[in-house]
């Protein structure tokens, strides 16, 4: 059984869908999610404190910051703006597809675990994260 998952943004950050795939998601086996853009990812992490989500992105903003910093001056790839390669870069260095058991119809997620798609561009956009559950025979 396959899905697609649509996540509007606003911005970087985390945008949470954990209650989206929990309510598509049945039977047992594995659910494999991944996202179609390369300019975002997908990461399971915590969902109680929202600094959390804050901190991540406040870190790869400075881990890989937009190519108008200095630092970024070797970037060639930048008539899509300054935030794009950057985009591109955080996209190749986290994960953009994730597999998850599922149990009778729930995922096997922690219990401070949610499912995130992790936005690296400024401007607003429309994802697609497309959803795949293998069911155990």
């Amino acid at each position: 059984m396959n899905t697609t998952f649509t996540i509007a943004t606003q911005g970087p950050g985390l945008y949470d869908f954990t209650r989206d795939v929990a309510a598509w998601v049945h039977g047992t086996g594995v659910l494999t999610l991944m996202v179609q853009h390369t300019s975002a990812s997908l990461v399971i992490q915590e969902n109680a404190d929202p600094e959390v989500q804050t901190d991540l992105a406040a870190f790869f903003h400075r881990l890989v910051p937009p190519t108008t910093d200095p630092s970024m001056a070797y970037l060639t790839h930048t008539y899509e703006g300054p935030d794009d390669m950057p985009a591109h870069i955080k996209a190749a260095l986290l994960p953009t597809s994730l597999q998850i058991p599922v149990v009778a119809g729930r995922m096997q997620l922690g219990t401070w675990q949610g499912i995130y798609l992790f936005e690296h561009r400024t401007r607003p956009h429309t994802r697609r994260v497309a959803g795949m559950m293998l069911a155990q025979t």
